[in-house]
């Protein structure tokens, strides 16, 4: 089970940054005193009472963007929405209940996730009857707070643990659940094809001409025994060519559906080079930690005159975020070599949902370190401590060190890459966070603090890379 998030919406400058960095602990997000300055998503990894959640900060619905950026704000708020599993419904008391308020609450209406109605600017006791006209908005009990005075931050994050899913346990459901995979790439390349060679049967609607799938469909099948969906998908086109609003809205889909997948198979023309559509695709699936095969299709074509070696490098160079990704290269029509690529997407999925113990955990960075130590930064030696894992799909390690700024990047990608040998999470992605360890914490599984200082800064440097 994914790490759960907390999505915090609301109007245009009721405080939302201000909450996401009171309950965050720290100063991410920027507060300033005008609607409009978050856009993008802004997601930080927090605990309470030992449980972890994703706290994700949003920019205010309903607002007109200056730069134009309305519908790119609106598109990342609903992204957050559909992923959240605790919604905070921010109000400002001081304000009172405005109309825009109420388009935020109608929004909400159909959630089906927890949604907590958080009245913040409420400073003292004397200022929680002005919360009352927010319970038209049918939330339910209104959380009053407030940033500036403190007020009721435990409070709130004990609501919010109380809502979170449950935990899966550590060894996992004692049935394997349905996996679902998501069938997406560029018009044109074979995917209904795949289906339909997949299913047995004419589900799709299949033709030479680009762009005949228009939604995200659903097909289940079953392959040895095992029951999968596949999640067919509109083909994309650049953005300045979705001239259409049939074409904005089947991109958003296919977004959808790769957010929905447990494994995603982006599909590529073996005949066609790669694409800008086919990177942007490709660094979404990066940016929601999901599994992927690249799928090279119509390989019949080309079988007797490219080695698959050339190819397998040109997908190196172009995905060099996703080295660890696996290749298949199959022909629809005929269902060659497609058995052979769910068997693989299984074997991903189950890797994606495995736990290791901390103790196997630290064991291993503590090798790792001992094999290639940080780079000094600064003039001193980074600490690493201890690591956790604290969820699956994907895999989520969380490694508590004295200065997280001081762990390069090439670094971290070298403690990624020995992870992903060690543990068996070869080709998935991995989720990191680096956290600083609470002065309280004495806890060094790693024995750094028993690495004497280092005085020879011209020593080694990071070079390992995924």
């Amino acid at each position: 089970m994914a790490v759960p998030k907390v999505v915090i919406v609301g109007r245009p400058n009721v405080g939302k940054s201000s909450v996401f960095n009171w309950l965050a602990g720290i100063r991410l997000a920027i507060v300033e005193d005008q609607p409009g300055v978050t856009r993008d998503r802004v997601d930080y990894l927090t605990d309470h009472e030992g449980r972890y959640f994703e706290l994700v900060d949003t920019g205010g619905i309903g607002i007109e963007d200056v730069d134009n950026l309305t519908k790119h704000i609106e598109d990342q708020i609903q992204t957050a929405i559909d992923s959240a599993a605790v919604i905070l419904f921010v109000v400002d008391t001081r304000a009172g209940l405005m109309p825009l308020d109420e388009e935020v609450g109608r929004r909400l209406r159909d959630v089906e996730v927890p949604v907590l109605c958080i009245a913040n600017k409420t400073d003292d006791e004397k200022m929680d009857v002005q919360t009352t006209d927010f319970y038209r908005l049918g939330r339910g009990k209104i959380v009053p707070v407030s940033t500036k005075q403190n007020r009721n931050r435990t409070v709130l994050l004990n609501m919010i643990v109380e809502r979170l899913p449950p935990e899966s346990a550590d060894e996992g459901p004692a049935e394997d659940p349905e996996m679902k995979v998501a069938i997406v790439g560029r018009r044109n390349v074979g995917k209904s094809t795949f289906v339909n060679t997949l299913a047995q049967a004419e589900r799709m609607i299949v033709s030479e001409v680009a762009g005949t799938t228009r939604d995200s469909v659903d097909v289940r099948f079953e392959l040895d025994g095992k029951g999968f969906v596949a999640i067919d998908t509109p083909g994309i086109r650049r953005t300045k060519s979705q001239g259409a609003s049939i074409d904005f809205y089947g991109a958003h889909r296919a977004h959808r559906s790769i957010r929905r997948a447990d494994v995603v198979l982006l599909f590529l023309d073996a005949t066609q080079k790669i694409s800008k559509v086919d990177k942007q695709l490709c660094e979404y699936i990066g940016e929601e930690y999901k599994p992927v095969i690249f799928v090279v299709n119509k390989w019949d074509l080309l079988v007797n005159s490219m080695p698959t070696e050339k190819w397998v490098r040109y997908l190196n160079d172009s995905f060099r975020a996703q080295r660890y990704a696996p290749i298949a290269f199959i022909t629809g029509q005929t269902g060659k070599n497609m058995k052979a690529l769910l068997n693989h997407a299984q074997m991903l999925f189950k890797q994606a949902r495995q736990r290791v113990t901390t103790g196997q955990l630290n064991r291993m960075l503590k090798e790792a370190l001992q094999r290639t130590p940080p780079p000094l930064f600064q003039g001193r030696r980074p600490k690493i401590y201890y690591g956790t894992q604290v969820s699956s799909q994907p895999p989520t390690i969380v490694l508590f060190c004295n200065d997280p700024a001081a762990i390069s990047k090439p670094y971290q990608r070298y403690l990624l890459s020995t992870v992903r040998e060690y543990m068996h999470f070869e080709e998935v992605p991995i989720k990191l966070y680096l956290r600083r360890r609470q002065a309280s914490d004495t806890r060094d599984d790693t024995g750094a603090d028993e690495i004497g200082p280092i005085v020879d800064e011209g020593e080694d440097q990071a070079v390992h890379s995924e």
